[in-house]
């Protein structure tokens, strides 16, 4: 089959190291991988045990078995484990994904079920669900309760799987079968291992989910799993029954409804068939010791199974996805080129029904046979693709998914009159060319067909003359737009070494992509992991032209999967400073870097765009964002803003270097330049500049913050943002006004602080606000709090619990290590003024309202927000005897005691009990301190 792991591996950022022949050798220099192709030696010495089958214009080969098969290679499996658990992992990190989960077992259980005696099963299903929601939802439970959760869990689903047994597999309880409640169950399962860290059994789960019931599983369950994991290997599927009904969408007959509906069937069974074998092919991986499992076959159908008369010449031959015996060699290998052309075959089958639709879309109004013939991939070239690997000579292998040119050497001309012309010079000048049309059409039919390299170079030169000279005619035009000569000059872009050549089919390519979407939509679907612009980027003189021809198909993260993207966007942003002038179109390479360093930092799930930007911060590139904060337009230095936040949230460690170094007047001037654009991106980067651990770095830049930018007031700029922002950002914007505010005399009211404190108010209002709103909220009312640790985490409520004598619980060495280096004696004092001005500007300008907008918050029981409150209570009550007189004491004792005391109860956290006990003793200490002033 094709390498459809291979594909997925590199995504998950699991690819080995491989360098393309030819590079040059000033290219920038890329990343050590984790895991390393099979030598070449061992390539040959399997060279002559290959079966080759060929399959209309494709082939693929298998190895023999050999009985000393090895274990499979450890990082291989630590790959698929990382695939698998990004799905379990998502549903212990995000409230929404599990709430859908729910639901989705829920329905899919409880819309079959009848009345009748259930034995108990329903319940243990819901009770399972029960403790694992509290394990995930509560990680401040005892370790003996978490424990007694876990085991209750397993125990009650495992007694639900269970009925997926040999005995009792068919049957079904109350009208569910059996299956179905099976795959529920070991879903959750999976999910519970995952809590406890044990990866490897809670993969093992998730695939035992497609193996009890494959159809649920893709279809309904885990839809975005199987896409991802299970599809690749099961591709071939797919485009055979979209041709099956396609074919019978044509007939007029009477049995034509009848067919459709067996046709289905067929197709489904048989993608359910196969679904279950690579999921249990995948368990057999995931066994410790376990040796490389057999070969997994899925075959296609016979169109006979549902009455159909239509015969392919196609039947007669083998048709089947299989999986190479040491998949590890077919995952990491460096020789298994036959898989990408096997892969080729497949994507150019699927590309057209994808263009198809793509076409239909753009051109609605247009007859569909029109666009049927647009889309048509040339046959003219099969006998290319089939030509066996073992005839190619080494220098003009090359790997990926694109046509393999022959040795044959001929000198480099012009095709007049079907002949070669041959030029002394090696380097051929446009000017030079003067042909007729006759001679264009020669040169497409050589770049549509033909295989060999320097004849359709020279194509390339000729249509690109054409082009120029052509001035925007539309004849012309309509020649060179079509999909197989887009995809010719595609493939000699991957093939050649040719700089002129490959920089004049760069050139060209522009023009078409910014002529027609569907040109744009004909590249991508035809170099889908973009490895052609992965080449064209390494090389030293034409990098920035390829970033620009890249930029203009605007990409996205999922096919900017292999590691060496990074390396390679930070060289384009360091080098890109200058326009790049592609005939019509002009561009800066810079912006294009960042549209890349944008997806890949946004792009993927949490965990890989974390690793993305670590690797941003480890390469250097900190300095290179910093100073596209300062230059560019308004649109591009946001977005470095934004990468720039996004790598302090991956490495912490590096915002006291960006706080130190970046030019906080380019911040304010930004915030003014943005006009009514959305601050967003300013604001993320400030509150992640905000949580430095020494308070004197933190008054520094906040002083240098207030300096402001070409003589403008930095607090009226604040105050203009905030009345403009987003729900979301508005109380981290009250909060950064707040603390520029705090620099001045807190007993002296502002128009600032006023605003600040108003709009922190309004926005603990749980009722009015959403999640997203109430976040920010919790998030605005940490900064507050003063106290952080050196990686950025807030360490308050950990100060708060060692004031109260609770610091021995704390079991972390390393979050007793961040206290003890938080507080010295030289550090302690600057804090607590911090804190007092703190508490004393948001009592006296909050009064009633700020304490009652405290305690209701925690009555509503918001988890992240509730604590916040509560430990923002816990720290201001230190300070309450300095703010208001007697009867100020009294209302804030009347408001926030009865709360408190509701924290002391058993259900409780023992945290949250802590903390509500240490609040009450200042708020009773506050009052004695008053009596006796």
């Amino acid at each position: 089959m094709a390498s459809s792991l291979h594909q997925l591996l590199k995504e998950e950022g699991f690819e080995k190291g491989k360098l393309l022949k030819n590079q040059p050798d000033d290219s920038t220099a890329l990343p050590i991988y984790i895991c390393r192709g099979r030598k070449s030696s061992e390539i040959t010495e399997h060279k002559d045990e290959k079966t080759v089958i060929r399959n209309g214009s494709s082939l693929f080969s298998s190895f023999k078995p050999k009985s000393d098969e090895p274990v499979i290679d450890e990082a291989a499996i630590k790959a698929v484990i990382s695939i698998l658990g990004g799905y379990t992992g998502r549903y212990l990190k995000d409230e929404s994904y599990r709430a859908m989960v729910k639901d989705k077992c829920t329905s899919c259980l409880l819309s079959r079920r009848k009345a009748g005696s259930d034995g108990g099963i329903f319940m243990n299903m819901e009770l399972g669900i029960e403790s694992i929601d509290k394990l995930v939802e509560d990680r401040g439970n005892k370790k003996e309760l978490r424990m007694k959760l876990f085991r209750n869990s397993i125990r009650l689903l495992s007694i639900v799987a269970s009925l997926n047994c040999e005995k009792s597999r068919n049957g079904s309880t109350c009208g569910v079968p059996h299956s179905h409640l099976s795959a529920c169950a070991q879903l959750y399962l999976s999910i519970v291992y995952k809590l406890e860290k044990n990866h490897r059994l809670s993969a093992r789960h998730l695939l035992q989910v497609f193996c009890d019931s494959a159809f649920l599983a893709r279809t309904h369950l885990l839809p975005d799993l199987w896409d991802h994991f299970f599809l690749p290997h099961l591709l071939h599927l797919k485009v055979w029954y979209h041709k099956e009904l396609e074919h019978l969408s044509n007939l007029g007959n009477a049995l034509k409804e009848t067919q459709m509906k067996a046709l289905s069937k067929l197709y489904n069974d048989q993608m359910d068939m196969g679904t279950a074998m690579f999921a249990m092919y995948y368990k057999e991986w995931l066994k410790i010791g376990a040796k490389v499992p057999p070969v997994s076959t899925v075959p296609l159908p016979s169109s006979s199974s549902y009455g159909s008369s239509r015969r392919r010449s196609s039947e007669s031959h083998a048709s089947v996805s299989s999986i190479n015996r040491n998949l590890y060699q077919t995952v990491f290998g460096a020789a298994t080129e036959w898989q990408s052309m096997e892969l080729n075959r497949r994507i150019r089958t699927s590309i057209d029904i994808c263009r198809l639709e793509a076409e239909e879309n753009e051109f609605k109004y247009e007859n569909y046979n029109q666009n049927k013939k647009k889309t048509h991939r040339r046959s003219s070239s099969s006998h290319i693709y089939s030509t066996p690997r073992t005839e190619l000579l080494p220098e003009t292998q090359k790997s990926g998914h694109f046509r393999f040119f022959s040795c044959q050497s001929r000198p480099k001309g012009c095709l007049v009159n079907g002949k070669i012309d041959v030029r002394n010079n090696s380097m051929i000048n446009l000017e030079h060319l003067d042909l007729p049309l006759s001679d264009l059409s020669k040169a497409i039919a050589t770049i549509c067909s033909s295989d060999v390299l320097s004849d359709c170079e020279i194509a390339i030169r000729v249509m690109t003359k054409a082009w120029l000279d052509s001035h925007g005619d539309s004849t012309i035009e309509a020649a060179l737009t079509k999909a197989p000569i887009i995809e010719g000059v595609l493939e000699v872009l991957f093939a050649s070494n040719d700089d002129e050549v490959m920089e004049l089919a760069i050139l060209i390519l522009a023009e078409f992509i910014t002529r027609s979407k569907v040109n744009r939509q004909i590249i991508l679907n035809s170099d889908p992991q973009l490895e052609i612009f992965l080449k064209l980027l390494k090389n030293s003189s034409l990098f920035l032209k390829a970033a620009v021809l890249l930029y203009l198909l605007r990409p996205k993260a999922k096919q900017m999967i292999s590691t060496e993207w990074i390396p390679l966007s930070l060289r384009v942003l360091e080098f890109g400073e200058h326009l790049q002038t592609l005939y019509t179109i002009r561009c800066s390479p810079q912006v294009a870097a960042l549209y890349f360093l944008d997806q890949l930092l946004t792009g993927f799930n949490e965990d890989r765009n974390l690793e993305n930007a670590c690797q941003v911060v480890s390469l250097g590139g900190l300095n290179l964002l910093m100073r596209n904060v300062e230059f560019g337009g308004v649109l591009e230095r946001n977005k470095a803003a934004l990468i720039i936040s996004c790598c302090i949230r991956a490495d912490g460690s590096c915002r006291h270097h960006v706080a130190d170094k970046l030019n906080k007047a380019a911040l304010i001037e930004l915030m003014v330049g943005n006009c009514k654009d959305s601050n967003g991106s300013v604001i993320a980067l400030l509150t992640e500049l905000l949580c430095l651990n020494r308070r004197t770095q933190m008054m520094k830049f906040l002083n240098e913050l207030l300096r402001g930018w070409g003589g403008l007031n930095t607090m009226h700029i604040l105050l203009a943002c905030l009345h403009k922002a987003l729900p979301e950002e508005r109380p981290l914007v009250a909060a950064l006004l707040l603390q520029l505010d705090l620099l001045g005399d807190p007993f002296r009211c502002s128009v600032y602080r006023e605003e600040a404190v108003e709009v922190i108010i309004e926005t603990l209002d749980c009722e009015k606000c959403n999640d997203k709103i109430q976040q920010q909220s919790a998030k605005a009312l940490t900064m507050l709090g003063g106290r952080f640790s050196y990686m950025g985490e807030a360490t308050t409520e950990s100060w708060l619990l060692k004031q109260a004598g609770f610091h021995e619980n704390l079991e972390d060495s390393f979050q007793k290590k961040e206290i003890g280096d938080n507080f010295l004696d030289e550090g302690e004092e600057e804090i607590e003024n911090w804190q007092k001005k703190a508490a004393i500007a948001l009592l006296n300008s909050g009064n009633k309202r700020f304490l009652a907008a405290l305690s209701n918050s925690m009555a509503k029981d918001i988890p992240s927000l509730a604590r916040a409150s509560l430990v923002t209570i816990a720290w201001m009550s230190c300070f309450l005897h300095l703010a208001g007189d007697k009867d100020f004491q009294a209302m804030a004792s009347s408001i926030l005691t009865p709360r408190l005391l509701e924290s002391l109860n058993s259900n409780r956290v023992l945290e949250e009990r802590v903390l509500a006990t240490f609040s009450l003793q200042q708020i009773r200490k506050s009052s004695d301190q008053y009596v006796h002033l």
